[in-house]
């Protein structure tokens, strides 16, 4: 496994990091599962385990802590985030003041944990002033119940005012950011991977391989395999993402993972990899075996000629405007 630094930031987390998401805990034997899914990312030398509150209502918050528990807290990195309705009343979900330092104690409750390391806000919240949020977060930080913190899905201009925003009240930085990016959703690389390189922001990703499309398992023709999230998903993410244009890239992908000779899955995450301003992205794995697989993507370099290829497939246009 190899580890790259937080943006600018001095702490090390590993290239391949395990998420929370979709971590079934539905039953004694689904929890073991999820325990040995665990202990072979410490295994594999992954040291970045990511979750948030609202995974499973915080039962996955609950689950994460114990099963970090029988290790050292020196040898992992754990993050969880804020912002949706965790309750009914009107103070229960966003960023106010109120709101994150109640969710966060709650948070540090579920994970019996004294810090965390990394803390997110998951979505921007246009209900409160953003240099409450920012305010709130810098004093967490000085409080020593966070470490560093950062945003998950805003946009260029909010991250941008954010930054601003710590700057002029002389605030701890905004220090990371957890944005979706793979290889058939490249958004970030418009604005926001330029504007986190230019002030030291690291990047995990979630969503690497694209709510599975990425891994090959669902194919032009083929009928949806049983049991894959594509039956189960709530909000139908994955199945939205199985048009025609998605799976014939699918299909073109394939033959070259198989010249690499790694799984598709693979390829796509040092694919995203590729980029340096990327510190780590964050899988989900299901089973120890699915997260043994993520895992040698970290240290792989693909060749340019490999990169060429992937680029011609995915016929990424980047948004651009000329002005004049």
């Amino acid at each position: 496994m190899n580890y790259r630094n937080l943006g600018k930031w001095g702490l090390k987390v590993s290239e391949v990091a395990l998420g929370s998401w979709v971590t079934d805990l539905a039953g004694t034997e689904a929890e073991k599962t999820a325990q040995s899914t665990v202990n072979a990312a410490f295994d594999a030398g992954v040291n970045f385990f990511d979750c948030a509150d609202a995974y499973s209502g915080g039962a996955a918050e609950r689950f994460l802590g114990k099963a970090l528990k029988q290790h050292s807290r020196n040898e992992y990195v754990v993050s969880s985030k804020v912002f949706f309705p965790m309750g009914r009343g009107a103070n229960d979900w966003g960023l106010s003041r109120k709101h994150i330092i109640e969710q966060l104690d709650k948070t540090l409750k579920n994970m019996q944990l004294d810090y965390l390391d990394l803390y997110f806000c998951h979505r921007f919240d246009p209900t409160t002033p953003i240099e409450e949020t920012m305010q709130v977060l810098s004093d967490l930080v000085a409080a020593g119940k966070i470490l560093y913190y950062g945003v998950s899905e805003w946009s260029p201009v909010q991250i941008t005012e954010a930054v601003a925003v710590t700057k002029e009240y002389h605030l701890r930085p905004l220090s990371v950011i957890q944005p979706e990016y793979n290889m058939v959703d490249r958004y970030i690389e418009d604005e926001i991977i330029g504007i986190c390189e230019k002030n030291g922001i690291g990047i995990t990703t979630f969503s690497p391989l694209a709510q599975g499309l990425l891994t090959g398992k669902y194919r032009k023709g083929a009928p949806i395999p049983a049991g894959s999230r594509a039956t189960w998903q709530a909000d139908r993410q994955i199945n939205n993402l199985l048009t025609e244009e998605n799976l014939d890239k699918v299909e073109r992908l394939l033959p070259v993972a198989e010249r690499v000779g790694v799984p598709l899955s693979v390829l796509a995450l040092a694919w995203i990899l590729r980029k340096k301003q990327v510190t780590s992205v964050i899988t989900g794995a299901s089973k120890p075996a699915q997260l043994e697989t993520n895992v040698k993507a970290s240290g792989l370099v693909l060749p340019q000629d490999v990169l060429d290829e992937i680029d011609a497939i995915l016929d990424y246009h980047p948004f651009f405007r000329k002005i004049g």
